[in-house]
């Protein structure tokens, strides 16, 4: 009936609440069995069974007997396949703490007031006594033993040990796209290199297929299945660059010319984007951060002629604008790589379409002051300058089909260079752990790993990376490890061995005495160049000189420029080319004088034998009497002959 149902239910409710429910069986009572119940008893004896002698009967002694053993241990091999533990990132905004929320840590006014105040109070003293019993414990077990004492001091791997150079391939990321995209950009992480950005990209004009993303990617270097962060622009990026002061902050170039500031923590979206009327005209082919406190200045550079340097805070327009125009004739050269070292704040280098790089110093007051050198590197585009870390008066430039070191002092020629390969080269770093070492990627998917103290003609190791060419090459800060991206989109990271990543003993002087060395040849055949240049200008000077006074030739306005050898050839092949033409013209004036000559010589000669020649009877020539014969002589002599006479 309902009230019993209504008391049942009141019954198992009061039930609940007095008693928790531990197990819950699923089962039958009948199918886990019975019950077990061990309580604590003496021993007892269940059985005694003695030997029987009679049953020995029943068995037979097998002789000889044959068994098996094995001296050593048994072992066994397994084979477990485990589940992929899955890691997640997550981060936390941390300001700096332990202050009231009416204290502002930012005024000094405050904190002092405030500190003033705490070191009054009783507890402070007794806190900072308590630890600083704790402090003083830990700092002479410093001082007792020194945790960073180097027992080895003589231990360093270098070319002078055993050990040859050796590089592997040892993690490959792969474009998780399908439309496949050159990477043109990498930067590492700052703390620890433990990430690595890629710029992904198409720059063949007009070549990008439908359909492709724009997307580029952040890699941990330990998981290379995925990518840990996914960058979505606009426009896909040329460019990418980290901040050394902000580690989540990233500088991004796009092919629409904008610059971008990317935080992973805050999404995939651009946190700011530099509007498209204010920014470059061209894709911005490189950008980079400056050295400030605070770590908000950077600039860019594009093919359209223009350095453009942004407050990362504000990116409504560009701070400054530079043209790269170092003649200062209205002909901008279009960059294409930056170079910018921190000891060096107000100078910074442009990589040229031209295959110039020019130098610039901010210092300067008027466009042509802020230009201060101009150095003629490659026939073609260059694709890389960076400095030495080491010694920044020294730079690499990457272009054409060769890769040169370049003196700051001298801008005639370079003090080192390699020779011509039959692919073209694509990029160049220098190591950031040993002076000598630098590495040069090419077209053909090799790089190759330079160190100049062991053989400057020929690099040292050459690893055959990839199958399709390097684009970007960016080596970590501690040396050991170098990220290639090549045009399928596979950025391969390369680990070297210590004899090229770690500096061997002295190298550093001997780096030094090297490259001063080849600066003073360089310097004093470029002084030789310039000695017999003026001897030339001199010695034209004066044959020019000489011809205006006799009025024999043309004057001729000769504008030299000796750091212009083309111009100097130019000139030199046209006035070949005037000088033969004045003989050729000469020669025919003679030729046809002579020709002249000849045509009157024969007509006196033809009048002459006219008059000298006899009359004649009808009917047959009269044969000339020896009278005639002295006429002849003397007509001869040039007299007037007489008259023959008649028998």
């Amino acid at each position: 009936s309902d009230s019993t149902a209504r008391d049942w239910d009141a019954w198992r409710r009061r039930v609940g609440r007095a008693m928790e429910i531990v197990h819950v069986y699923q089962r039958e009572r009948k199918d886990f069995g019975r019950q077990c119940n061990f309580s604590d008893r003496s021993a007892k004896l269940i059985a005694d069974i003695q030997p029987d002698p009679s049953l020995a009967a029943s068995y037979m002694i097998r002789s000889p007997v044959e068994i098996a053993c094995q001296e050593t241990k048994e072992f066994s091999e397994h084979e477990v396949n485990t589940e992929t533990a899955e890691y997640t990132t997550s981060g936390m905004n941390h300001t700096e703490g332990g202050w009231p929320k009416d204290v502002d840590h930012n005024e000094v006014e405050q904190v002092s007031r405030y500190r003033k105040k705490e070191e009054k109070r009783e507890a402070f003293v007794e806190s900072v006594k308590e630890m600083g019993e704790v402090m003083m414990h830990a700092i002479k077990q410093n001082n007792a033993v020194d945790i960073y004492e180097d027992y080895f001091p003589g231990g360093e791997v270098g070319m002078d040990s055993a050990e040859p150079p050796s590089a592997k391939v040892t993690t490959v990321f792969r474009d998780p796209q399908e439309l496949k995209r050159s990477i043109n950009a990498l930067s590492w992480y700052p703390d620890q290199a433990t990430r690595v950005a890629g710029a992904y990209s198409v720059l063949d004009f007009q070549k990008a297929p439908e359909g492709m993303s724009a997307d580029s990617y952040i890699w941990n270097i330990e998981r290379s299945a995925a990518p840990e962060s996914t960058l979505s622009p606009s426009s896909p990026l040329v460019s990418i660059e980290y901040n050394p002061k902000d580690l989540h902050m990233l500088l991004g170039g796009q092919y629409n010319g904008q610059l971008a500031i990317f935080d992973p923590r805050k999404g995939t979206r651009p946190v700011e984007v530099s509007p498209i009327e204010k920014s470059h005209r061209d894709p911005v082919f490189s950008a980079k951060f400056l050295a400030s406190k605070q770590g908000t200045d950077a600039f860019s550079c594009s093919t359209d002629g223009q350095v453009l340097f942004w407050d990362v805070r504000k990116l409504a327009e560009p701070v400054e604008t530079l043209m790269i125009e170092p003649q200062q004739d209205g002909k901008l050269l279009g960059g294409v790589a930056l170079e910018y070292e921190s000891t060096m704040p107000t100078k910074f280098q442009v990589g040229t379409e031209q295959g110039e790089v020019i130098l610039f110093n901010r210092k300067g007051k008027t466009p042509a002051e802020k230009i201060a050198a101009s150095y003629p590197c490659h026939l073609g585009p260059v694709y890389a300058v960076e400095r030495n870390p080491f010694f920044p008066k020294y730079f690499l430039t990457v272009g054409d089909w060769s890769m040169r070191t370049w003196c700051e002092d001298i801008k005639e020629s370079s003090v080192m260079w390699t020779k011509f390969y039959d692919c073209n080269l694509t990029s160049g770093a220098w190591s950031t752990s040993r002076p000598s070492v630098c590495f040069s990627t090419k077209a053909d998917g090799s790089l190759d790993i330079w160190d100049i103290l062991f053989k400057s003609s020929v690099p040292t190791l050459t690893v055959q990376v990839t199958d399709v060419s390097i684009q970007s090459i960016r080596v970590d800060s501690r040396g050991k490890y170098v990220c290639v991206g090549d045009k399928s989109g596979t950025i391969s990271m390369v680990e070297l061995n210590d004899a090229l990543s770690k500096m061997q003993n002295s190298e550093k002087p001997n780096v030094a005495a090297f490259l001063e060395r080849e600066t003073n040849r360089e310097k004093s055949v470029v002084a030789r160049i310039r000695e017999v240049k003026l001897k030339e200008q001199a010695e034209r000077k004066k044959s020019a000189g000489a011809a205006a006074r006799t009025g024999s030739a043309k004057k001729d306005e000769v504008k030299e420029d000796e750091e212009d050898p083309i111009a100097e050839a130019e000139k030199g092949f046209w006035d070949a080319i005037e000088m033969d033409k004045l003989k050729r013209e000469k020669a025919i004036e003679t030729k046809k004088k002579k020709a002249e000559a000849d045509i009157e010589n024969a007509k006196l000669a033809d009048a002459k034998e006219e008059e000298g020649t006899p009359a004649t009877e009808e009917g047959g020539d009269a044969a000339p009497t020896a009278d005639a014969a002295p006429t002849e002589d003397v007509a001869a002599d040039g007299g007037e002959a007489p008259a023959p006479t008649e028998e």
